[in-house]
């Protein structure tokens, strides 16, 4: 038996007994009353807020540089606002939903009630490792599920921090957290889940949805993609520069919405990327001892940019730093760039940049825009900048996107009453709100019927009174 076999014994035995502990608590007590579900909620919020400090150190650990306040705003800020929205809201959820009943099922009654599925995997990236573990375990919690959580093997110290803090917060049989690599991930995907969310890319979603399908594991898919940004030509440029940069810049980039790309009316894209070195500039002065910019995650994920910077410069593009320090490899902090017109074969063009790299081309109409967008996969988000409402309702009519933000980036996942998820490449199915708490869910149809029903007229022997009656029905 080689090393690897062994490995994957030992992730096997790791993982099993966690999962069946979970799964057969799910089966012993199928569902909690909405009290029990709003004190696993609120112990969730408390330890947050409680751990708030420790965990933004954590995730600084794992980048190398992560500001306290980016982790607080963008991550702590919408799991705390989410748990919040299902204590609010969750009682009128779990409600039963009457539905109509059919003419000739009439006087029974037909509803649906909302039950948890059992146990939900979750798989977060190291991208936003809180946001993306406890926004999607907020809404199993919601829902009445037991929930067993895979960390990303790139954020190690955040994922130790986290299952430390829900050991300590939660019995073993309602959540878990387990670490791991590649191979965890793996196995972990390969359980029989009653639901499975993954957040990644859509390269490894094809492999997770393989995984999934041997059990028919029903999966909330969260891939990314493409995110375009078209500015329309009504806009106003120095506003689009500076909130498509606010949105670029976060988290140097590492970011599932961040805008990949802008597409900008002709002869438009020098005085963007002018109005967007202004911005940058002021966003993050003195970039090179700038403690408010992210790094790049690891060596891994920065030579990759740096290989598709170089590409692009080598093929002719005229790449314009928005800062005056220089890339520092070892420190992993690569500057923002605007890439003027980069070829569609390109790398940059190709991918999603998931870096400091934004792409800039000019368009001759709105519906060359929007059929540059739609020859490519779906994206995860699409943002449009404009002040006229016809070209809005244009490129929001012929464009498909998981979700929108209009004249500004990103927000659109901080509603708490919208679903956030994608569609085609970037994903399927969604969570956030009630939609989470859907998903998490198993509507559950039930007909009652009546002592004083008709359907006992509708059996054998089949005679003459009973045609007449199917005439009567079908006419």
């Amino acid at each position: 038996m080689n090393a690897n076999t062994h490995d994957i014994h030992d992730i096997h035995d790791t993982l099993v007994p966690l999962f069946e502990t979970l799964r057969a608590a799910s089966r012993a007590q199928p569902a909690w009353d909405w009290p029990a579900r709003a004190r696993r909620l609120r112990a969730l919020r408390a330890l947050l807020l409680r751990e708030r400090d420790a965990i933004c150190a954590a995730i600084a650990a794992d980048f190398g540089q992560r500001p306290r306040q980016e982790t607080e705003l963008a991550e702590l800020f919408p799991v705390i606002s989410g748990i919040d929205h299902a204590l609010a809201h969750g009682p009128r959820w779990m409600r039963p939903r009457r539905r109509a009943t059919g003419l000739w099922l009439k006087p029974g009654r037909s509803r649906l009630l909302p039950q948890p599925l059992g146990v939900v995997g979750i798989v977060a990236p190291w991208n936003y490792p809180l946001m993306l573990s406890a926004g999607p375990l907020t809404g199993a919690l919601a829902a009445g599920n037991r929930a067993l959580l895979k960390t990303s093997e790139h954020a190690p110290a955040f994922g130790a921090l986290l299952a430390r803090l829900l050991a300590e917060t939660f019995p073993a049989d309602e959540v878990r957290v387990v670490g791991g690599d590649a191979e965890a991930a793996q196995a972990f995907v390969a359980l029989p889940f009653d639901h499975l969310v993954f957040t990644g890319s859509t390269a490894v979603g094809h492999a997770v949805m393989r995984a999934a399908s041997a059990h028919l594991t029903p999966l909330t898919l969260e891939l990314g993609g493409k995110s375009p940004v078209v500015i329309g030509p009504g806009a106003d440029l120095a506003h689009a520069a500076e909130r498509v940069l606010v949105g670029k810049l976060l988290n140097a980039g590492q970011t599932c919405i961040a805008p990949d790309y802008v597409l900008l009316p002709a002869g438009q894209e020098a005085a963007f990327a002018r109005a967007a070195q202004a911005v940058a500039r002021r966003l993050y002065p003195d970039l090179a001892h700038n403690r408010d910019y992210t790094r790049i995650i690891n060596a891994r994920q920065y030579q990759r940019l740096a290989d598709w910077l170089a590409e692009a410069e080598a093929a002719g593009v005229q790449a314009l730093p928005l800062a005056d320090a220089p890339d520092d490899p070892g420190l992993r902090r690569m500057t923002p760039r605007i890439l003027l017109n980069p070829a569609p074969a390109l790398a940059v063009m190709q991918h999603e940049i998931f870096g400091p790299l934004l792409p800039v081309l000019g368009y001759r109409s709105l519906d060359e825009a929007i059929d540059f967008i739609n020859a490519r996969p779906r994206p995860l988000a699409l943002y449009v900048f404009e002040r006229g409402q016809a070209a809005i309702d244009q490129v929001l009519a012929r464009t498909r996107s998981g979700g929108v933000t209009l004249n500004d980036t990103l927000l659109h996942v901080a509603q708490d009453d919208l679903p956030f998820g994608g569609v085609g490449a970037s994903g399927m199915g969604a969570y956030h709100g009630e939609e989470g708490f859907r998903s998490f869910s198993h509507y559950r149809p039930v007909f009652a019927q009546s002592r004083l029903a008709g359907i006992g007229l509708m059996k054998p022997p089949y005679g003459a009174a009973f045609d007449r009656l199917m005439r009567w029905m079908v006419r």
